[in-house]
């Protein structure tokens, strides 16, 4: 099978293949979100997977396009992150799941509603570069118990499973 993922981003790369066998074949390709280069919400980061799943099966011309997002959401209890992923076959289905999420400190969170980036933040805090093609701002907050990769595996498995079930597979 064919999977193209829309992102070249190494932790999200790592989820996709870590839900598939070694037999498939992986494309990856920048494919823009079509959303704020911060989503603000479950719905924005929703809609900016589905975005790049789509466009990845598009341009990628595979069996399978993937969309990984992550984001941010509001509640009462503060700002958490978000995590979300999309599905996309050439038969016209698609799948989405969401993942784990957990409150960033109000450090963080003023920032964010500032205007400024989750990724370009955590640089900050963590006084280090690329965390967002590492271990996340999930990995930081959780001590390195989850990475960003982990985080995106489990919505991976959720989203291969659910195609799965639909498409009556049997074997993992």
């Amino acid at each position: 099978m064919k999977i193209i993922i829309g992102s070249k981003n190494p932790a999200k790369i790592n989820a996709v293949k870590n839900s598939f066998t070694s037999e498939d074949e992986f494309v990856n390709l920048d494919i823009p979100s079509g959303v704020n280069e911060q989503p603000f919400s479950d719905e924005e980061t929703i809609k900016g997977a589905i975005n790049r799943a789509i466009g990845a099966l598009k341009q990628g011309k595979g069996d399978i396009g993937i969309g990984l997002e992550g984001g941010v959401q509001e509640t009462s209890y503060g700002l958490f992150i978000c995590n979300w992923g999309a599905l996309v076959s050439n038969e016209g289905e698609t799948f989405i799941a969401g993942g784990a999420r957990i409150p960033l400190p109000e450090e963080v969170a003023i920032r964010l509603r500032s205007g400024e980036e989750l990724g370009l933040v955590m640089e900050d805090f963590a006084n280090k570069k690329n965390v967002r093609k590492q271990e996340g701002a999930v990995g930081i907050f959780t001590n390195g118990m989850v990475s960003r990769s982990e985080m995106f595996t489990h919505v991976m498995d959720l989203l291969v499973g659910q195609y799965k079930r639909a498409n009556n597979w049997t074997e993992k």
